[in-house]
């Protein structure tokens, strides 16, 4: 694949990023496994040196923590978490038609958003929020919420993404450590890796991260960011998020052969399209490699953390806007393609036959977190027509 790509093409993408409607700021850190390719820019309000909320990419960080704790043997996936868990917060934790279902959830069921488990954060919770009412959601209230709502399907089932999984990995991690779970991150990781600009949210009265925006609006949610440590409170940098995610990928923190019983993915439709795994998600980006995406996360915030194995980049920034994963997204795909052209036009000139990858990217039916319903995507997936093009081994897909 090819070694390096023009500085210039990188900049001028974070540059135009903030022309999109409501992104006021963006950074971008994107570079290769050999680091022969490596840029950092970012535009609008925002430095590259800024700390942001990373929001739920703060996930793949507690997959890191409980995947060291598997390979010191303090934890399996299959375990129940009734085994780490008081009776007190599994009671009716997950009754589904009259029959309790609580303790028969394991770690993996929770990691792989299989568990059934309501999600906290509703759409009533989220309007609340982007007015401007801010509150702590902590583990008690996020349980409590929890209960009162009816679960999704029988554990292990279906997929459903739910925050409430990730309070309760956090609670777990904090049993089996006796650690709180600020004090977990930094241990495990922070100082592992050296990042001194990366540390989990907890005080009310820090404003060094950049605020968040939802729609044109700047928003401040002190109060709600301090209370969700284990699903989406990480504070940190584009490029301290690259060192991370190298770390994550490479088997730097954990066998690397573990990342490969991660990949089992399930189709969700919310919040947004893509698959997830265990611990991590599978982004699709082009119509004809669903299943071969990018590997990470997003997060709530715009924020993003991704690995895309074939062309072996790295890709993590933000957009910092509530609704902004779109613009981040079609930032990724046009280097991704950027990087595919050149080599294959390289290629070409030796076979004319050589396969040209498909000009079909499905950014722009990536679908804003829980702002949208599944039956919408659907709605316009079906509204799509595709025309195939087949001569010699040549394949293009044309919207």
């Amino acid at each position: 694949m090819l070694k390096n790509i023009d500085s210039s093409f990188v900049a001028e993408l974070v540059s135009t990023a903030v022309s999109k409607k409501n992104i006021f700021g963006t950074v971008l850190c994107v570079e290769n496994g050999d680091n022969t390719i490596t840029h950092l820019y970012a535009s609008g309000n925002l430095t590259e040196t800024k700390p942001y909320f990373i929001a739920s990419v703060t996930k793949l960080y507690v997959t890191a923590v409980i995947l060291k704790l598997k390979s010191s043997n303090q934890l399996n996936l299959q375990d129940k978490i009734s085994e780490y868990l008081s009776d007190d917060i599994l009671h009716e934790l997950h009754l589904f038609n009259g029959k309790e279902y609580s303790k028969g959830i394991s770690i993996k069921h929770l990691m792989s958003n299989t568990s059934g488990i309501p999600d906290y954060f509703t759409s009533d919770a989220v309007r609340k929020l982007t007015a401007g009412h801010d509150q702590s959601w902590g583990f008690e209230k996020t349980i409590a919420s929890a209960k009162q709502k009816k679960p999704k399907f029988v554990p292990g089932k279906k997929a459903h993404y739910s925050d409430t999984n990730y309070q309760l990995l956090g609670k777990i991690i904090e049993t089996i450590t006796n650690k709180d779970i600020h004090t977990v991150f930094k241990e495990f990781i922070f100082d592992e890796l050296h990042l001194e600009n990366t540390y989990l949210f907890n005080d009310v009265n820090d404003t060094l991260p950049a605020p968040i925006y939802y729609k044109d609006k700047e928003i401040h949610l002190p109060k709600y960011m301090a209370s969700i440590g284990p699903e989406g409170g990480i504070v940190s940098t584009a490029k301290e998020c690259m060192t991370f995610l190298k770390a994550f990928i490479n088997g730097h923190l954990f066998p690397k052969e573990y990342i490969h019983e991660l990949k089992e993915w399930k189709l969700l439709f919310g919040p947004g399209l893509f698959f997830y795994g265990v611990g991590i998600a599978n982004q699709p980006i082009f119509f004809k490699e669903l299943k071969n995406g990018l590997i990470g996360h997003w997060g709530q915030t715009g924020a993003f953390s991704f690995y895309h194995p074939q062309t072996d980049l790295y890709f993590t920034g933000t957009t910092n806007q509530f609704y902004g994963q779109n613009v981040a997204a079609k930032m990724m795909i046009k280097i991704i393609k950027k990087i595919k052209q050149s080599y294959m036009m390289k290629r070409t000139t030796h076979n004319r036959d050589d396969y040209v990858w498909s000009k079909l990217d499905i950014s722009n039916l990536f679908v804003s977190t829980r702002s949208s319903a599944s039956s919408a995507l659907l709605s316009r997936l079906a509204e799509r027509a595709y025309r195939f093009c087949v001569r010699d081994r040549l394949i293009l897909f044309v919207t």
